[in-house]
């Protein structure tokens, strides 16, 4: 098991007080993301050192949804990592970022023509999902040649995690052609020996809840299906295994567990032959990367009680902390209690929920939590939030969407912020919600 350390604990403490010392959160500013630069690249080098394996091409691509923040993919670019795009916006961050296109993977269970087209004449690997996504492929080189790698999602419906939303490979998933389902397997040998062209496998068994050995199992189903291919057209017309990403994150402490080289010698133990050079890997790791690096920092606006609660009212919610307002049995967060300076706050601790600002009585990002009492003026740091949270902002009552600043640690001196989004403005909430447009006729 690794953790994080010290000097990341340091670090994190650092910037929150930093961050409130010179105003990134503030009564005009109430919540706001933060983002350990360090913490970043430690969490991209770890990544490639697990599965650094002579002979192996492997090519690690960045999930753009768990951030799509243009800096943050152009950070992790340079580390050396690339971009897996599920949507046109999502590609056009990370072309945005500099991803070039031959370290960009388009996956999508929805992709229209005009996606696929324009993905083929960039040359980009694409993952189709469907049979009736490979007619459209095939249409599409009929037009003209594509330099791009063209792969095929299968479900190897090996079963779900604890929950249910993030399980991929169940029986009934959206996602990708079913193996097991009546003549599926057949198909897919069909198609792939008659489309030479083909020549990517790709898999995904899910992510947080998903246990290490189903996604092993998941990456087997796929290897071993990939030996079958290439054993029918007699070469090696799958040349790469894109094994997804999804690695859980624990959100109950500093603990990082599992890691990526927990993951890696898991591959190398029940699938061998992934790592003998006969394959390369492509990786579409996201929360792991990021969750542990980053932080939401809020001001306490109220303290109050109800039928002998305390209640501590913030401003950091569903509209920041979607997935844990709505099912925190499966996304609980840590939560730090701060003093009006951004420090630990002391004294007993009293049993309090932590709430947001939005209007409905469910918005609460912890409930009966132990903390020191929560005054109004004091602040709260929601931790692990790195992941998802800066990126999924969810548009209740109007709030807009906070600011996100990245940290670096200087030796004796306060933490350098860097600017990653600027916080939503009036103005740009009116835009978006059609402010300005002809008033719609009786």
């Amino acid at each position: 098991m690794a953790s994080m350390t010290d000097e990341a604990a340091v670090r994190r403490q650092d910037a929150l007080r930093s961050a409130v010392d010179i105003g990134l959160v503030s009564e005009a500013e109430p919540v706001v993301g933060l983002l350990d630069v360090a913490g970043i690249r430690q969490a991209a080098t770890s990544l490639r050192a697990a599965f650094a394996t002579p002979g192996v091409a492997v090519e690690h691509t960045f999930a753009v949804k768990a951030a799509s923040l243009v800096p943050v993919l152009a950070l992790l670019g340079q580390y050396g990592l690339g971009a897996e795009v599920a949507s046109p916006g999502e590609l056009a961050l990370a072309r945005a970022a500099g991803i070039p296109p031959e370290r960009t993977v388009l996956d999508s269970p929805a992709k229209t023509t005009a996606e696929l087209r324009e993905a083929l004449a960039l040359g980009i690997a694409v993952n189709a999902d469907n049979p009736q996504e490979i007619a459209r492929i095939d249409a599409l080189l009929a037009a003209g040649p594509s330099a791009s790698p063209i792969g095929l999602r299968v479900n190897p419906q090996v079963g779900g995690g604890s929950i249910d939303a993030m399980s991929t490979a169940t029986a009934t998933s959206k996602f990708g052609v079913a193996l097991r389902d009546p003549g599926a397997e057949e198909w897919v040998l069909r198609t792939y020996a008659e489309r030479p062209w083909l020549n990517r496998l790709h898999t995904h068994t899910g992510s947080q809840g998903v246990p290490l050995p189903l996604m092993a199992a998941g990456v087997r189903a796929a290897y071993d299906l990939a030996e079958r291919i290439n054993a029918a057209a007699g070469r090696r017309q799958v040349t790469v295994l894109d094994i997804g990403g999804g690695l859980p994150v624990n959100f109950g402490s500093d603990a990082i567990t599992p890691t990526f080289g927990d993951y890696a010698d898991l591959l190398r133990a029940e699938v061998p032959g992934l790592f003998d050079g006969r394959y390369g890997i492509v990786t579409e790791f996201g929360r792991a990367l990021l969750a542990k690096h980053g932080t939401i920092l809020a001001r306490v606006e109220y303290a109050k009680s109800a039928g002998g609660r305390a209640i501590a009212v913030t401003h950091a919610g569903a509209q920041v902390a979607t997935r844990t307002v709505f099912a925190p049995e499966a996304w609980p967060l840590r939560v730090l209690a701060l003093d009006p300076a951004g420090r630990p706050k002391g004294g007993d601790p009293v049993v309090q929920d932590v709430a947001g600002p939005c209007c409905f009585a469910g918005d609460l990002v912890a409930r009966g939590r132990e903390l020191p009492r929560l005054d109004s003026g004091d602040h709260v740091a929601l931790l692990d939030t790195g992941a998802y949270y800066f990126s999924t902002h969810f548009a209740y009552n109007s709030l807009p969407r906070p600011a996100v600043w990245a940290y670096t640690a200087v030796p004796g001196a306060a933490p350098v912020f860097a600017p990653v989004r600027p916080a939503q403005s009036t103005a740009d909430l009116l835009a978006e919600s059609g402010a300005g447009l002809p008033p719609l006729t009786p």
